[in-house]
Order: C-alpha cells, then sequence, then structure tokens
C-alpha cells in the first residue's frame, strides 16, 4: 500500500511529500527518513489515485541498488548499526519501493533477523546473485566490503545500460512511427486504391494483396489495429524471462555485433562477481557456485558450475579453465593464459579483476559506438518498410496499361 508522507521543517515551516511502499505508517516513517527538526503526517493512497501515483512514480532501478549497497557498505565499514546504516539510505534511493523495503528491513533486523533473511522477502530487489553474495559477506564476516562492491558493480552496469538503451531509441522510434503510418494508411488510403485496383479485374502483385488483406482486417476489426502496439508492451514488459531461455540466448550468440555485446556483458558480470567473492576471503568452491547464479548467460552459469566440479576433485582451476575454454567462445584461450599466469604468480584475485576491467572496457567502448552500430540495421529497416509500401502502391500500376490500352483498342 502506497502512503503520502508530507514532512515539515519546524525551523523553516517549508514542507515536501514523498511516496513511501509498506503497509504501516511507522515503516513510512523510517522510509521516508525524517529528521529531529521534521515532523511528518501520513496518509494513506487508495483506489485510482494509487494507480495513477505507482505508474507515475519512479521505478526501482540499478541506480536505487547502487546508491543503496554503496551508502550501506560505506556506513558499515565505520560500524554504524545495521539500523542505523539502513535508515542513513532512504534519502539516497528515489523510488518508494526501495524506501518501503528499506523500513521493512529495519523492521525485521530489528526483532532479530539477519540481513539476508530480510532480504529474501524481497526477490524483485535482490535477486539470487545479490543474495547469494549478501550471504557469502555475512559468512566471511566482509559484508561491508561485499557491499560495496555490489554498489560498485551495480553503478557499472547502470552506465554501460544507459549508453546501450540511449542506442535504442532511435531504431525504437523508427519502428514504432513505420508500424503507425500502415495502421494510417490501412484506414484512409489502402480502401480507395483497392477499390481502384480490383475494378480492373486483373492480378495483383503479392504485397498489394497483403496490404490490402491488412487494411480489410483493420476496417471489419479496428481493435486490430492496437495489436501491435500491445504486442511490443507485452514483448518487453517480459523481456527478462524471454531473454533467460537457452535457445534465445544461443540466437543472440549468432548474430553479428550482438553476439559480441552479449558475450562481454555476461564476461563481466561474471569474473567481476568471482574477482569480489575471492577478495573477500570466501572460500573458491563457494565462490564458484555464487558466480554461476550471477552470470546471466548459461553459457557462464555452465562455465562456473564445472569449475566448481573440476575444483571439488582436486583439480587446479588452470586445468579446469582449460578443459572448460569453449564456453568463453573465441577468448578462451587468452583467458586460460591470463588464469595460468595468476597461478604461478600467485595474483588470482588481481588478475580476475584485470579480466573483468578488460570486458568492461571493450563492453563500453561497444557501448559508446552504438549509434554507429546501430545505424545501418535501422536504416535497412526503414528500407525494408518504405520499399514494401512503394511496391505494394505503385506496383499494380505498372500493369495496368495491359488493362487499358486493349479496350481503347476494342473502340
Amino acid at each position: 500500500m502506497l502512503k503520502k508522507v508530507k514532512i515539515t521543517n519546524v525551523n523553516t515551516g517549508r514542507s515536501t511529500s514523498m511516496l513511501v511502499d509498506t503497509d504501516t505508517h511507522e515503516k513510512a516513517l523510517i522510509g521516508c527518513g525524517v529528521a529531529s527538526n521534521e515532523t511528518a503526517d501520513i496518509e494513506d493512497v487508495t483506489g485510482v489515485d494509487e494507480k495513477i501515483q505507482r505508474m507515475t512514480s519512479p521505478k526501482p532501478n540499478s541506480d536505487d541498488c547502487a546508491n543503496f549497497f554503496s551508502g550501506l557498505g560505506r556506513c558499515l565499514e565505520r560500524n554504524i548499526s545495521m539500523t542505523k546504516s539502513l535508515s542513513l539510505q532512504t534519502n539516497r534511493v528515489k523510488s518508494p519501493r526501495y524506501k518501503g523495503v528499506i523500513g521493512e528491513l529495519v523492521h525485521s533486523i530489528s526483532t532479530g533477523e539477519k540481513l539476508s533473511e530480510s532480504m529474501l522477502k524481497f526477490p524483485d530487489l535482490f535477486p539470487d546473485d545479490i543474495l547469494s553474495l549478501v550471504v557469502a559477506g555475512e559468512e566471511a564476516g566482509q559484508l561491508a566490503r561485499v557491499c560495496k562492491r555490489i554498489g560498485m558493480a551495480q553503478r557499472k552496469s547502470s552506465k554501460i545500460l544507459k549508453k546501450l538503451k540511449g542506442g535504442l531509441i532511435y531504431p525504437g522510434v523508427v519502428v514504432t512511427l513505420g508500424i503507425a503510418v500502415v495502421i494510417v494508411m490501412s484506414f484512409t488510403l489502402v480502401p480507395a486504391m483497392s477499390k481502384l485496383f480490383l475494378s480492373f479485374k486483373t492480378e495483383l502483385p503479392m504485397g498489394t494483396k497483403a496490404l490490402m488483406w491488412l487494411s480489410d482486417l483493420f476496417l471489419h476489426r479496428p481493435y486490430m489495429a492496437a495489436l501491435p502496439f500491445v504486442g511490443l508492451y507485452i514483448f518487453f514488459s517480459n523481456w527478462g524471462k524471454i531473454a533467460s531461455l537457452r535457445w534465445v540466448q544461443d540466437l543472440f550468440l549468432k548474430i553479428p555485433i550482438v553476439g559480441t555485446l552479449v558475450r562481454k556483458s555476461a564476461a563481466a558480470v561474471a569474473f567481476r562477481t568471482l574477482a569480489m567473492l575471492v577478495d573477500s576471503n570466501v572460500r573458491l568452491s563457494s565462490a564458484l557456485e555464487i558466480t554461476a547464479r550471477a552470470a546471466p548467460h548459461y553459457h557462464y552459469k555452465e562455465l562456473f558450475t564445472r569449475l566448481r566440479d573440476h575444483i571439488a576433485v582436486g583439480r587446479t582451476m588452470h586445468e579446469g579453465f582449460l578443459m572448460e575454454s569453449h564456453w568463453l567462445g573465441e577468448d578462451g584461450r587468452n583467458i586460460c593464459g591470463l588464469i595460468e599466469l595468476a597461478s604461478e604468480t600467485g595474483t588470482g584475485t588481481e588478475m580476475l579483476t584485470e579480466i573483468a576491467d578488460d570486458y568492461e572496457e571493450e563492453l563500453d567502448n561497444l557501448a559508446n559506438q552504438m549509434d554507429k552500430l546501430i545505424e545501418p540495421l535501422t536504416m535497412l529497416v526503414l528500407g525494408v518498410m518504405v520499399g514494401f509500401l512503394i511496391y505494394a502502391i505503385y506496383g499494380p500500376m505498372f500493369s495496368l496499361g495491359d488493362v487499358i490500352l486493349p479496350k481503347k483498342g476494342k473502340n
């Protein structure tokens, strides 16, 4: 339930309002971060107003996650109590959901629960990979360091993700406008064109037939015009589930440029997680298991799961990487060489960090070039759409002479 909290400064009299997504007024007070010189008035937001507020208010994102964990790690590093550390993060996050969850975490920890047990109730904000890192940090006594590393990793991921999303805005707008143009033409130009072409009783090109069929469908069932947009909304709303399917992940790897982005982003996340865990003195077998859960692509899940099994039977990390290097694609031999160097020099943590840094740098460079990479593809899609419309509309006109001229000859 949403709570609207109006906070008033007793010294200046100025008021600000914020939303907190929680079930009690007590948790809402914690989530809004009321200071000692402020008063708070809380009211429930219900009905249509609640739906509107949920649609328009900031959504939980990687920026909130990065700010939350980096701030929490910094506080715990200075031996501030857990409840106080959590309370100090309320003004660092923007979404009502995160503010409410902070109130829930403070309440749960005050009743004796551990941080990981409290976070387990909110899988939408703390998925398995983050939760596994928190559990590992608690077990190793390195929770502050792990939280700071999670915040750092989330911030880097957010930066790259914003660049990728920015590069996809232009093609997204072009495709959406193209679909809208086809729909508008189906209601306006195509019906008149269909009457003209059908009156000559001649064979029409396949593209023209398809456009006429689409126009007829929209005219008799207007609600079908909204279907493409509904389909796009459902597609992007369920993108996380779609992208987790194995056949979809295999398809991504086969697409030029996209496959490189997917592989490097998955490798960067996996090796950064492993470096963080090893640096936090987490046992290697546990670190590999957690890394397998954190990896976003199933190739890397398989890689680190099998590495864990190799370590369990007494093989070295280098031997395991040599046996499973095919999961790393074209970078396999290079990574094996770096792992061998790390085992010989005793610099495992530094080498894993270097591998993650290299992948992130390459991914950052690709993200910076996203406009140049996507522009040709966008122009190709736009050209196909325009070419189809030109062919469907003007194609029959080139054959009208064969119909009109014989009629004139008979006269």
